[in-house]
């Protein structure tokens, strides 16, 4: 048996730089939409796109080396 169980390390790869992706066009398309809607928004809504934005990108970067790299090569 494998050391962290049967993992489909390129579909966790995949689905991961997807999810980075989705989360980055979501804040940032989210983010120029509600501005162009509602004109000014409260904060929170700001820190929430900026937060999706910055999620997406880290999980964007991190999932290929982790699922990618990392894991594989300690089994």
């Amino acid at each position: 048996m494998a050391r962290y169980g049967r993992l489909d390390y390129p579909l966790l790869t995949k689905a991961g730089f997807l999810l980075g992706v989705a989360l980055l066009a979501l804040g940032g398309g989210g983010g120029i939409l509600a501005h162009s809607l509602y004109g000014s928004l409260p904060g929170w809504t700001d820190t929430l796109f900026v937060d999706l934005e910055a999620l997406g990108i880290l999980l964007g970067l991190l999932s290929p080396f982790v699922f990618g790299l990392l894991l594989p090569l300690t089994e």
